[in-house]
């Protein structure tokens, strides 16, 4: 008897499951079927486009320039170098955007009055980074983004 029972109750809600899950099949196929890049966020409309402010560098690269990636651009002085070094870091698995670690030991030495300021959309994500040379792990961060960052050292 329970057998009996328990077909039927099951019979009768894999038929429901199926009468509310039809209208659902089409734009489901219809999903499954576009290219995973049409879901991505590619920020700015698919391109990467930062702000790079410069003060205090004292070699004359200070100011505001657009670096636009894919294709390279704007008002950056080097746009094919800068976007091939920030390709470059990522290829290495190294966040160019990405601040000194709180617990990182640095040297106690001073770069300079320089200081820089990255802002906009870099392979679809926020980016807004600070940068000086107030001491070596700062330094290095900077040296690792030229020629994103003019060059501060003789």
């Amino acid at each position: 008897m329970f057998t009996s029972v328990s077909s039927r109750i099951s019979s009768r809600l894999l038929a429901s499951a199926a009468t509310l899950a039809a209208p659902l099949a089409a734009p489901l196929a219809a999903l499954a079927a576009t290219p995973v890049a049409a879901h991505a966020d590619t920020g700015a409309g698919g391109l990467d486009r930062l702000t790079v402010t410069v003060a205090d560098s004292d070699n004359g690269g200070d100011g505001t320039y657009e670096l636009e990636c894919r294709p390279a651009g704007g008002t950056h002085e080097d746009p094919d170098g800068a976007c091939g070094r920030l390709d470059e870091l990522e290829a290495e698995g190294v966040d160019p955007f990405a601040p000194v670690a709180d617990d990182a030991r640095c040297t106690m030495q001073y770069g300079g009055p320089a200081t820089a300021r990255i802002e906009g959309n870099w392979h679809g994500r926020v980016v807004d980074s600070s940068y000086a040379l107030s001491n070596g792990c700062e330094i290095a961060r900077w040296e690792r983004m030229v020629p994103v960052l003019p060059a501060t050292g003789p």
